[in-house]
C-alpha cells in the first residue's frame, strides 16, 4: 500500500481534500492531507517557498513514511517537486494536479501570465500576500455554485514570499516517476516546462474534463486517478 501526501495549491489547506481522502483510505492506503505554513489553520506562520518544501519533507520524516506518492496541486507543485528529490528512496511517485513545476532558480511569480512585475505589485498592494480569488473568478471551471461558495469561504491569503522565492533543484524532474494530471477546462495543453518534461519516459499525462480544482469539481474521478498511481 502507498502513503499519499496531498498538498493543495494557493489559499487552501488540508480541508480541500476532504472528498478525496476517504476513497484513498477505503482502498487501504495511508493518506495525509497537509496544510502548508501561512494558510488556513496555519495562518500567521511566516513562510517562504523553502518553508513549504520543508513542511512536506518534515511530514514524511515525522510519520516515517515510505512508498510515498506526493501529490501537488497548482502552486503546490513547486514545493512538492523540490521535496520529491529530497526524500530519496522514500518516494514512489509524484502526481502533479494541474500544477506548476519547479524550475531551478525560477519562481511562481516569474511565470505569471501578466508578468512578474505586475504579480509582485499585486502582492505589495495586499500587504505581501496573494489575495484569494473572488467567487466570480471561479466561473468556467466546472464548479457548481455550492462548490464555489465552499472554496471561497475557506480560502485564506497566501504568503507572497513563497511565490517570489526561487526553486532549488539538484537534478532534473525528468528523472522522477511522475504523473501529470491536466485539467482541460483550465487550458487544453500543459505549459512549456511541463510539455518538455513529458518527453521523459518516466512521465505520463492523464487528462480530466474539468477545471483547475478537481478535488472539488470531480473528487471521485480524481481519487480513481490517484489510486491508479498507488498500485
Amino acid at each position: 500500500m502507498s502513503e499519499f501526501v496531498l498538498v493543495a495549491g494557493a489559499w487552501l489547506g488540508s480541508w480541500a481534500w476532504d472528498e478525496v481522502v476517504p476513497e484513498l483510505r477505503a482502498a487501504g492506503h495511508g493518506t495525509h492531507a497537509l496544510t502548508l505554513s501561512g494558510v488556513a489553520e496555519r495562518q500567521g506562520v511566516p513562510a517562504g517557498q523553502q518553508t513549504h518544501v520543508q513542511d512536506i519533507v518534515s511530514e514524511v520524516a515525522r510519520l516515517g513514511l515510505r512508498d510515498v506518492v506526493l501529490v501537488g496541486h497548482s502552486y503546490a507543485g513547486i514545493p512538492v517537486g523540490q521535496a520529491a528529490e529530497r526524500i530519496g528512496d522514500r518516494l514512489a511517485r509524484v502526481v502533479f494536479v494541474d500544477s506548476e513545476v519547479p524550475v531551478d532558480g525560477g519562481s511562481f511569480a516569474a511565470g505569471w501570465w501578466q508578468g512578474e512585475e505586475r504579480f509582485e505589485e499585486s502582492l505589495a498592494e495586499n500587504d505581501g500576500f496573494w489575495a484569494p480569488l473572488t467567487a466570480e473568478e471561479y466561473d468556467g471551471q466546472g464548479l457548481s455554485s455550492e462548490q464555489i461558495a465552499r472554496i471561497a469561504a475557506g480560502a485564506t491569503p497566501h504568503p507572497g514570499a513563497s511565490l517570489t522565492e526561487p526553486a532549488v533543484l539538484e537534478r532534473s524532474l525528468g528523472e522522477l516517476r511522475v504523473t501529470y494530471v491536466k485539467c482541460l477546462l483550465d487550458g487544453p495543453e500543459p505549459n512549456e516546462d511541463v510539455a518538455d518534461l513529458l518527453k521523459s519516459e518516466r512521465w505520463r499525462l492523464v487528462e480530466m474534463d474539468t477545471g483547475h480544482w478537481p478535488m472539488f469539481s470531480q473528487p471521485h474521478e480524481l481519487a480513481r486517478i490517484l489510486l491508479d498511481q498507488g498500485r
